[in-house]
């Protein structure tokens, strides 16, 4: 890029002052600049005295204003202890001086007089830190560090705040500086002597920026931003500080800590210890307690400083005061917090920045985001106006007429044009913050008229949720809108007994409440969810985070599909290299998408089959995004899989793709150690033993309690010799065992048997195999005989749990899987779904056209009924007990009139699909029930 000289840069001036004599030498510079030069030093006396003292430069820097800037940052690179002092002040002089030119000419943008103060206030810091850390080198005050040792701190990191940390520091601004230090970087008998060198060491960092001498100061530095500054020392060890933030941080601390960034010292000791309070600042859940507590601060400060009221111009305070700058930056922080820690997109520092990406994600309304962005860049200017003046740290407009004249002249305005363009704004500003706080919003009076149990909801306040004051106090703001809402239900005592049961499970409320609070909508889900299925509701108050997807912007979108789901999963996973929290991380993901799939379900938007096919996506997804990461865990101990490697085959309903809300994964694992005897690791494991590790650790990822629960209970008993065999088989000894020794019924269960995880050839090589067996001619008679034993000795071993047990029993889901598992054997059909396998039956003449409609149409309603019974209990269900909304929760996912909702229509229509269902199968098996042919 060309250094243009500022002269032709030039698009705005202020009005100069004609009333004001000075005495600068504009004799010395390009005529185009006169204008300039004479507005500033008219109408600020510490422009006029910069100009005066940094002539000499300065005819030099307007000429090339780029390379100018250039100079002044890396001059404090080079500067020691004797020249410390003299060369940052000068260099502040200077990049003020220069930034006030190119900003009040408008050759600068905002962002970039801001960006150019803030580099400087970085390279000053390195400058001032690297200095006194050496003179404790020097003295021996830091045992064991040599003099080059200085450049990165001695140990220590500064962190920037505020609007340093963000880039944004304007003319007079303080900086707020973090200082810590490693205590890993010195021994343990030389860490008290080398605190105490590196408390001095920060001391005088502060002291060069910001004692006023001869020469001015370079930045005025406050260190009060670090963990209890009360009582700690300047420079805090970074594990003392992290247990603070871990135990005693605070919401305003969160906030701070958005535009936190390392700028001096050891910058990767600063870049960790940002990465290590991640979980602290940026929260897994949607964080709307934020709100409140953003909001509690707002008026805290307009309290502390006087600052309520209606917008007078006259002393108005453009940072604190009502819509000014310090009302955007907390709209925007707050909205970061809530969001945030689920999307890493809105970890950005700059105002401006957060607004932009907070419009992108959905978090806030462009016009509002524009407004506000263009807004704030006007009030950061008229602030910077203010503290060119006198180089004060002002933030107030004038009292006086004159005053605001001065301020409009430089703003190159009319006093009556500015005064208008501020009200305005400042008014806009307000109102489209304000709206986002709820607290200063009148909430509207709800009448409740159903005389509710008061036993039920005098019991609440009893309640773990509701035992905190600010949990209890939110609950009370929520409770007549949702009594409102209860009121609704078609029985409002019902609803109300089911909202109780969901209340009295939730462990904590502030967070739930907040969400309610902040998004009125969820509270209809809510209360549908605990009306209708009590084992959602339980899932929920265990849960309630996962309320955080519904509001996420997607969750009513179009289901993705295991290939999109299983990429989100690895790439999250990707993200950390701790095995744990990516373990933790799978827990907390596949939660939220198997809660969305029940909400779906019971909401009408995806009937039985669309869940269990969802069900099956999801768990096939973490299946296949975990594997690797398992496998990799291993590697690191024993080795890369010695062979081909091993792949994970789907059994049961997890390899027809027909899970519900409750299903176990049945599966097994395959290897090839393709002749490798061992693995190639730090600790080398047998072939053999290296997969039972390997399948051990995977059921140990997937079935582990861990802080976010359990992922899926594995069953590995389907494996050849089922539990008396290893958890691992060979392909060799899988393939051996299927053609010479399994049971009928283990070929049964091969015909639903499919690969979900592992490397594409051995998974090509196993349905290789599958297909071969199943494939095999079978004797009709056999196979037959065999299915009706089974079907016998199940009979035998296990009834029904009553009518609304749609699985076992003659005539249920079990028994139709089981007969046409065998049409499928018996017809050498490698297709897993149901009707596939009634079809080869047919063909195979075991039914008619007709038998075959009844148990496709049987199978079909009663998996409908199985998906639906599944998503509301854990436990068998007694229909005479059903509330009127899990009735009809039921009938309209069989697809049943529900107009009238008593029992006998439902019970008369499964005792008939059951019996039809029965004597087809009977019919069919008879022949050979007793060994016939």
């Amino acid at each position: 890029m060309n250094d243009i000289s500022l002269a032709k840069q030039l698009t705005r001036c202020p009005r100069a002052d004609t009333s004001v004599d000075v005495d600068i030498p504009l004799d010395r510079f390009d005529s185009e600049l006169h204008p300039l030069l004479t507005g500033c030093a008219t109408l600020a006396p510490y422009l006029a005295a910069l100009i005066t003292k940094e002539a000499d430069w300065l005819v030099e820097a307007v000429e090339a204003p780029q390379r100018a800037l250039a100079d002044i940052l890396a001059a404090p690179k080079s500067l020691q202890a004797d020249t410390l002092n003299t060369g940052l002040r000068q260099g502040k002089r200077r990049v003020a001086l220069l930034g006030a030119l190119a900003d009040l000419g408008g050759a600068w943008s905002l962002e970039q007089v801001t960006g150019a103060l803030t580099d400087y206030a970085d390279a000053a810091t390195q400058a001032a830190l690297r200095v006194a850390v050496a003179a404790q080198i020097k003295r021996g005050k830091l045992p064991g560090l040599r003099e080059e040792d200085a450049v990165t701190g001695g140990g220590m990191t500064v962190l920037a705040m505020g609007k340093m940390g963000a880039g944004e520091l304007n003319y007079s601004s303080d900086i707020d500086l973090i200082c810590l230090f490693d205590e890993t970087c010195y021994e343990v008998d030389d860490f008290q002597e080398a605190r105490a060198g590196l408390i001095k060491a920060t001391r005088a960092m502060a002291a060069s920026l910001s004692e006023i001498t001869g020469d001015g100061y370079v930045f005025r530095t406050d260190l009060r931003l670090r963990p209890d500054p009360a009582v700690t020392p300047v420079c805090v060890g970074l594990v003392a500080a992290e247990r603070y933030y871990e135990s005693l941080g605070r919401t305003w601390e969160r906030a701070a800590y958005i535009k936190a960034r390392p700028c001096a010292g050891d910058i990767a000791v600063g870049e960790t210890f940002l990465q290590t309070l991640r979980p602290f600042v940026w929260r897994r859940h949607l964080d709307f307690a934020a709100i409140q507590d953003a909001h509690d601060m707002r008026l805290a400060i307009r309290e502390h400083k006087g600052l309520g009221g209606s917008i007078t111009l006259p002393g108005h305070d453009m940072k604190l005061g009502r819509g000014g700058i310090r009302e955007i930056e907390f709209f925007t922080q707050t909205r970061q917090l809530i969001a945030g820690g689920r999307d890493p997109d809105l970890r950005v520092r700059g105002t401006k920045d957060g607004l932009a990406v907070l419009t992108a994600k959905g978090w806030v309304p462009k016009d509002a985001a524009g407004a506000l962005s263009e807004h704030y860049t006007f009030h950061r200017t008229v602030e910077h106006r203010l503290q060119m003046v006198r180089d004060a740290q002002t933030h107030t407009l004038p009292q006086s007429p004159k005053g605001m004249a001065r301020i409009a002249a430089l703003m190159d305005m009319d006093v009556a044009a500015l005064e208008g363009e501020l009200h305005t704004r400042l008014s806009a500003v307000h109102e489209i913050t304000e709206g986002f706080f709820a607290e200063t919003r009148v909430t509207p009076q709800v009448e409740v008229s159903h005389e509710f149990d008061t036993s039920v909801t005098d019991a609440w306040h009893s309640y773990p949720a509701l035992r905190s004051e600010r949990g209890a106090k939110l609950f009370q703001k929520l409770k007549p809108e949702l009594l409102a809402r209860l009121e609704q239900a078609d029985k409002p005592d019902e609803a109300l007994l089911a909202f109780d049961g969901f209340l009295s499970g939730l462990p904590a409320g502030v967070q739930l409440f907040s969400l309610l609070k902040a998004n009125p909508q969820l509270a209809d889900l809510l209360i549908n969810i605990v009306s209708v299925s009590p084992m959602l509701a339980a899932h929920l108050s265990r849960n309630a985070a996962v309320l955080d997807a519904v509001i996420g912007g997607d969750f009513f979108a179009k289901w993705p599909g295991q290939d999109a789901l299983a990429e989100a999963l690895a790439d999250r996973l990707a993200a950390s290299d701790d095995y744990e929290t990516q373990l933790d991380g799978t827990r907390a993901w596949a939660r939220e998408w198997h809660f969305r799939i029940g909400v779906h379900h019971l909401r009408g938007l995806t009937d039985g089959a669309g869940a269990a096919e969802q069900y099956s996506d999801l768990a096939r997804a973490v299946l296949r995004a975990l594997w690797p990461v398992v496998i990799a865990e291993i590697s690191r101990r024993n080795g890369p899989p010695p062979g081909k490697g091993a792949v994970i085959v789907g059994m049961g309903s997890l390899g027809a793709g027909r899970l519900t809300a409750q299903s176990d994964l049945d599966m097994i694992v395959i290897y090839d150690a393709d002749g490798v005897d061992a693995s190639d690791g730090p600790r080398p494991l047998p072939a053999r033993q290296y997969y039972a590790r390997l399948t051990q650790a995977m059921i140990t990822a997937m079935s582990a309690p861990m802080a976010q629960g359990r992922l899926y209970e594995l069953d590995l008993r389907l494996r050849p010799s089922g539990n008396k065999g290893p958890v691992a088989t060979s392909l060799d000894a899988f393939a051996s065992y299927q053609k010479e020794e399994a049971w009928v019924w283990e070929h049964l269960a091969l015909t639903r048997a499919e690969v979900v995880a592992g490397p594409q050839d051995l998974a090509e090589a196993v349905e290789a195999l599958r297909a071969e067996i199943l494939q095999k001619p079978r004797d009709l008679a056999d196979v037959c005989t065999q299915t009706a034993q089974m079907r016998a000795r199940i009979a035998a071993a296990k009834s029904s749990e009553g009518i609304l047990d749609s699985k076992i029993g003659a005539g249920r889901l079990q028994d139709i899987e089981l007969f046409a598992q065998a049409g499928t054997l018996i017809g050498g059909v490698v297709a897993r779904d149901i009707p596939a396998g009634l079809a080869a039956a047919r063909a195979a003449g075991l039914l008619d056209a007709k038998g075959e409609q009844i148990l496709t149409d049987a199978y079909a309603r009663l998996w409908a009924l199985q998906s639906a019974t599944r998503l509301l209990s854990s436990r068998p269900l007694d229909l005479g007990a059903l509330r009127l909304a899990t009735r009809r929760f039921l009938l309209h996912a069989m697809d049943l009139p529900s107009e009238n909702d008593t029992t006998v229509d439902l019970e008369a229509q499964l005792t008939q699909t059951y019996a039809a269902a029965d004597a087809t199968i009977s019919a069919a098996l008879a022949p050979y029930a007793n060994g016939g042919s």
